[in-house]
């Protein structure tokens, strides 16, 4: 017996398709779609017509390629963040504007967590956004001396911990590793810089909180918060991916949850000879909802934290440069390694002297072992300049920037890490068009909100949070930016055979908008209210904001 079709029908249909960019019905069947075009054309069509969109406009479903599975697990614990975030259960959750607020805030959770040797564990710090103020042991101190208390900044590469978790992890004033900055008096402030600094304090507490123990109940707030973006495929972008954490996301990617996920192997989770037998088992595991394949390395840590390796003139306050997350020869080894194997490299670098490390390692890579539309890609690569994106495009190499960035931190970078003129050009996108390098925008949440029309109006406007504007030359036009969003984010994740456009044959999945972006205020782009999602031909409402 023939399936039934579904016919939607939309006030208009952006489809992202080149050949047939506009439309205002969609046939669906089996999940897939059969046609896309205009009435007349499907006249004789035996199909169920869903007019429930009928005053919307449908895109393609958007494609974050850049986020983390933490964006679930993190909402487990306490947010300390400066903005106001939307939880993925849609509720608002205020920002706090300085220190004192974010050590009530922690107290209130200490008060509320029964066990007294559990950990308080606070995420989303911003120093930059409390005017410069650190948070040191003393502050989280007044939140207990008797638990272990823990904040993750925003950016995911520093932490902060009290008295109790340093003298758990063994730091004191003889400790004389990087990563651990001192206060006046010698002894540790309790903020915790890269890898090394936090292994050990993961080391000292038992286990690694960042990962934790994942369950279905994290993968279904992580499928939540993108759905009410309008998100329908979602890169878990940094994962170790033990067999328990497959076993969870194998169960939890079914029909139920609103997306398809890409989780990424941490490269740092095993020696790349071992990743790459891992990936051959996991890849061939994929189903529709759940794609394996892919590798993420992070070479440098962030350049607000100034843990991100910069080239010359280094920090523009002057700061010493970052931290190697992967030394230079080690990073050639694991590169020339998993490219050799065929499989797909997604390379951190925020600092530009990290992205020269990157473009070194896939050259000399290619030329051992040439690879045609490889499709690495530099994930972030905020630093790069015009010569480095030459080098990515010679390199057939894919870029994913983190646009979002320019509105959080932009103000920071102008005055503080980069100055006027390197600040102008962060996450220079418009370059990167212009030079024809296959582009994607991201969030990098929970760094910073999902939400894939606010990563576009970043792109356009490169306005930051005090209204500055930031190289004007480097922005994208609306066109470029959903392309970005969607089939351009898709390529990086080689998904764009079945996502990131509305066209015959590729997957039901659409975004469904209150209002055209097209005919939409460039400033109010991100305010476009998402109206639903459809995954596979199945609707997924939104709630109201």
């Amino acid at each position: 017996m023939p399936s039934e079709i579904t016919l939607f029908e939309a006030r208009r249909v952006i489809t992202m398709n080149p050949s047939r960019p506009d439309a205002t019905h969609i046939a669906v069947r089996d999940g897939r779609v059969l046609m896309v075009g205009t009435q007349p054309e499907f006249d004789g069509l035996d199909a169920v017509l869903d007019r429930r969109f009928a005053d919307k406009v449908i895109l393609p479903g958007f494609v974050e390629g850049h986020a983390h599975v933490m964006e679930g697990t993190l909402w487990r614990q306490t947010y300390v963040g400066a903005g106001d975030r939307r939880s993925p259960d849609g509720r608002r959750v205020p920002g706090l504007r300085d220190i004192g607020a974010v050590v009530d805030r922690l107290s209130e959770a200490d008060r509320s967590i029964a066990d007294p040797d559990q950990l308080l564990y606070g995420w989303g710090f911003d120093p930059l956004h409390l005017g410069g103020a650190r948070l040191t042991r003393h502050d989280l101190d007044r939140v207990s001396t008797t638990r272990p208390v823990m904040v993750h900044h925003a950016s995911l590469h520093i932490t902060n911990v009290n008295s109790l978790l340093l003298e758990m992890a063994g730091f004191d004033e003889n400790t004389a590793i990087d990563g651990v900055p001192k206060l006046p008096d010698g002894t540790p402030s309790g903020e915790l810089q890269g890898i090394a600094a936090r292994l050990r304090l993961f080391r000292g507490l038992g286990y690694n909180p960042m990962s934790g123990t994942l369950d279905a109940a994290d993968v279904a707030r992580f499928g939540a918060a993108a759905q009410l973006q309008g998100i329908t495929t979602i890169a878990d972008l940094h994962n170790d991916l033990t067999d328990a954490t497959v076993a969870v996301y194998g169960a939890a990617c079914t029909e139920g949850l609103p997306v398809r996920i890409v989780p990424a192997l941490a490269s740092v989770s095993c020696p790349p000879e071992d990743g790459v037998a891992k990936i051959g088992r996991l890849a061939a595991a994929s189903t529709d909802r759940l794609r394996f394949g892919i590798v993420k390395i992070v070479v440098d840590g962030s350049i607000q934290g100034f843990t991100a390796r910069l080239l010359p003139p280094g920090y523009h306050n002057g700061a010493p440069n970052g931290l190697w997350y992967v030394a230079p020869e080690d990073l050639d080894r694991i590169v020339g390694i998993y490219h050799a194997a065929g499989i797909q490299l997604h390379i951190h670098t925020n600092g530009n002297e990290a992205t020269e490390a990157a473009l070194d390692a896939v050259e000399k890579a290619q030329i051992t072992h040439p690879r045609p539309d490889h499709r690495h890609t530099l994930q972030h690569c905020q630093m790069a300049t015009e010569a480095q994106l030459r080098r990515v495009k010679a390199l057939g190499l894919c870029l994913n920037l983190f646009s979002n960035h320019l509105y959080y931190w932009g103000d920071a970078h102008h005055d503080l890490t980069m100055g006027p003129e390197r600040a102008a050009r962060i996450d220079a996108a418009g370059s990167a068009a212009r030079l024809g390098i296959p582009l994607a925008i991201h969030s990098d949440a929970p760094v910073t909100p999902l939400g894939p029309l606010f990563t576009a109006w970043c792109a356009v406007n490169r306005t930051t949070s005090s209204g500055r504007v930031l190289g004007p030359e480097e922005r994208l036009s609306v066109a470029q930016a959903l392309h970005a969003v969607t089939l351009g984010a898709a390529y990086t994740l080689r998904m764009d055979q079945c996502v990131g456009s509305i066209e015959a044959g590729k997957f039901a999945d659409f975004a469904v908008l209150d209002a055209d972006p097209f005919e939409t205020p460039l400033e109010a782009l991100k305010d476009i209210p998402v109206y639903a999602t459809v995954l596979g031909g199945r609707v997924f409402a939104v709630p109201p904001a």
